[in-house]
């Protein structure tokens, strides 16, 4: 059980995967700015949260499904739940995202803390997910293995850690991810990075202790 009176956002958890400061700068100080591609994420889910559901043979399609982790603390949204099967059989939960399929993580953590909320609530086992990316146009499967789930679990854990601490960490020193972030300009990350005030006072503090 994690010890934090405040639940956590699945979506928060894909800034905090990003970036620790990231997420500490939205779910902590509550900056926040839109560029284009976060525009377009909004434009893309308003269009998946129809709420409607419907039948296609076996499958069921449930939109816009509300799930929550008492142990975890986290809650959230999906964008769509496939149930298989009558009486069900197979729960599928599936994520869309504007982009495309990425080499880090982010997106199949988010994907995975779902699936965690659903196995909670509904005590049963969820082996796959997927992510569906509006500019490839492409859906990849998630296999939610005991790795991706540690990693997930991981990445909760700090999530509460940095909300408990109320510190807003420095920055990376990825700068091409500081880029393609939306809070670039009120994030100052290159100012960060030039300033060596802490180097100094930290060999201040070393030469009198001496």
């Amino acid at each position: 059980m994690i010890d934090d009176t405040r639940s956590i956002m699945l979506s928060a958890l894909q800034h905090y995967a990003y970036c620790p400061r990231q997420f500490a700068l939205i779910h902590i100080e509550q900056v926040w700015a839109e560029n284009y591609f976060t525009a377009h994420g909004q434009l893309l889910h308003e269009r998946v949260d129809s709420y409607e559901s419907e039948q296609r043979g076996a499958i069921r399609y449930e939109r816009s499904v509300a799930v929550k982790s008492k142990q975890l603390n986290i809650n959230g949204k999906l964008d769509l739940l496939e149930i298989e099967g009558k009486p069900a059989s197979c729960y599928r939960p599936i994520e869309y995202k504007r982009g495309k399929p990425k080499i880090e993580n982010w997106d199949k953590i988010q994907l995975c803390a779902q699936a965690l909320c659903l196995e909670e609530m509904r005590d049963i086992t969820i082996n796959t997910g997927a992510l569906w990316y509006w500019q490839v146009r492409k859906r990849e499967q998630v296999e939610l293995n005991d790795t991706l789930r540690a990693e997930t679990l991981a990445v909760i854990n700090g999530a509460h850690k940095l909300i408990l601490s109320g510190k807003t960490p420095i920055p990376t020193s990825n700068k091409k991810r500081c880029r393609a972030c939306s809070l670039m300009d009120l994030c100052e990350p290159d100012l960060f990075r030039k300033d060596h005030s802490k180097n100094y006072v930290t060999e201040l503090f070393s030469n009198i202790s001496k």
